[in-house]
């Protein structure tokens, strides 16, 4: 097993589920009631997921794009979706909007402008996030943990990123997964 220092931070996908759940708490406990959810993708929709089911309210997503360069480990440009997929109307009202981290903020804050610029229906959006990382040049409005030191964080589906469908069988086989 990997271990956790200033520079990587390595979960399993309990700890993973246990951080979402522990973001649902700090949601609930603030007492903020909100009628939508809109998750980033890729890394915030199953966060998203999870919260729009604990909450009960609609989700939508938005794919996002910055970590391309270096086989995913360093930010590009920018690229944010045209359209939004949600299952009811547009987004309006409350709108939690949800990823899995704010790492410099730069895509955070831009995403939550163009929302507020392109949905006038939106009345109040906050933010909520896994982790939040101390060079971060916002500060979501709920997060689980506060890292200072900025560690690159080893989710558990990240293995996913380098395994291709014709090696799938021999992980399979050499016990990866279960």
């Amino acid at each position: 097993m990997h271990q956790n220092s200033d520079t990587d931070l390595w979960l399993d996908w309990n700890q993973y589920h246990h951080q979402i759940e522990r973001l649902a708490l700090i949601v609930h406990q603030s007492g903020w009631q909100f009628d939508q959810i809109l998750c980033l993708a890729r890394g915030g929709m199953r966060v998203g997921d999870v919260l729009s089911r604990i909450f009960d309210v609609p989700l939508g997503i938005l794919a996002t794009s910055s970590y391309r360069e270096a086989a995913g480990t360093q930010q590009g440009r920018l690229d944010i979706a045209q359209f939004i997929t949600i299952t009811r109307g547009t987004l309006s009202g409350k709108v939690l909007l949800v990823d899995d981290m704010v790492d410099t903020g730069v895509t955070f804050d831009r995403v939550y402008r163009h929302l507020l610029e392109q949905f006038s229906e939106i009345t109040e959006m906050r933010s909520a996030v896994l982790w939040f990382k101390g060079h971060s040049t916002v500060t979501p409005d709920y997060y689980v943990e506060k890292l200072p030191t900025n560690p690159w964080i080893h989710q558990p589906f990240e293995d996913y990123d380098s395994i291709r469908p014709y090696q799938l069988e021999a992980w399979v086989r050499k016990g990866r997964r279960d």
